[in-house]
């Protein structure tokens, strides 16, 4: 009876991401990451909601760790909070995750569009030569490069930041909050 009303659950939130990524990509995926990672975001009225960093692959919390350190200044937990974002720390299936583009042409676990890839691709350790935005050390590296390059090194360019790599108000929001909760359950101030 259990595993029956667990898969009608996993099925309508399936349907429910479907939808929602259809209508607005950006502020529907951080409203249903709770559901889809089981991690928290930011809630239906604005509020934050639990965020546990312990859920993110410890294959994923290295890269955002080491990718970060690229960038003095800049935190772990906003890689993480942009991953957890654009394709639940790698872990949507998606289209434009793993393979493809998704219907606004980005692609990989944090979600470039090629020419924004191409601008800022960064081969991390152990990553694919040429730098390929689906592979997850690529992806993060590039992500560092390009926060780093528009001024996230500095705690006043961050926002900013953090806009330039999604051209919405309310994703800066939802990236500083889901970023601070990281913090807090990881026991870290930077």
């Amino acid at each position: 009876m259990y595993l029956i009303q667990y898969n009608m659950i996993k099925i309508a939130m399936a349907l429910l991401l479907g939808i929602c990524l259809s209508v607005l990509v950006g502020a529907c995926s951080v409203l249903l990451l709770p559901s889809i990672g089981g991690q928290g975001g930011i809630g239906g009225d604005g509020s934050v909601m639990t965020i546990n960093a312990e859920a993110i692959s410890v294959k994923m919390l290295s890269l955002y760790h080491a990718a970060a350190k690229t960038c003095p200044g800049l935190s772990w937990s906003i890689l993480a909070a942009i991953g957890s974002i654009e394709s639940d720390n790698g872990m949507s299936s998606l289209p434009g995750v793993n393979s493809g583009s998704n219907y606004m042409g980005a692609e990989g676990p944090m979600q470039f569009e090629p020419a924004t890839f191409l601008a800022y691709a960064t081969v991390g350790p152990g990553g694919a030569v040429p730098p390929n935005p689906y592979n997850p050390v690529d992806a993060v590296y590039t992500a560092a490069t390009m926060l780093c390059a528009n001024g996230a090194s500095n705690p006043s360019g961050l926002e900013a930041a953090v806009y330039d790599y999604n051209h919405s108000l309310r994703y800066v929001e939802q990236v500083l909050a889901i970023a601070k909760q990281y913090r807090r359950s990881m026991g870290a101030t930077r």
